[in-house]
């Protein structure tokens, strides 16, 4: 089953516990968000004005080889967290809103818990 699949059919945390397929979905996405590297990514990219962002600007933000930047973006694109379009020679990269919101969903709890 894709992640969306498991995210969508997700109940609130707070409202009703997850199923094993649910709860593995949702973990390999908290998982990668585990990994400063790959957190520093998604911020970079979130708060890029226009939503997307050049690979050669998020391999700027790092001392890290470009090898190791693209291992990096391909787990946050794995788990659903970003997508990519090629222009020419570059890779731009941008958010997956409805992954985002879907976690927020799942981890949304009212007040009194």
């Amino acid at each position: 089953m894709e992640l969306l699949q498991i995210l969508e059919c997700s109940p609130p945390l707070a409202r009703e516990p997850l199923d094993a397929e649910q709860a593995a979905g949702v973990a390999r996405v908290f998982k990668a968000l585990g990994d400063p590297v790959r957190l520093r990514i998604l911020s970079i990219v979130a708060s890029r004005e226009g939503g997307e962002v050049c690979v050669c600007d998020i391999n700027d933000a790092f001392e890290l080889s470009q090898p190791t930047i693209s291992h990096h973006l391909k787990v946050l694109k794995d788990v659903g967290l970003l997508t990519s379009e090629r222009r020419a020679s570059w890779v731009y990269y941008r958010l997956v809103p409805e992954t985002l919101g879907e976690l927020s969903a799942i981890l949304g709890a009212p007040a009194a818990v």
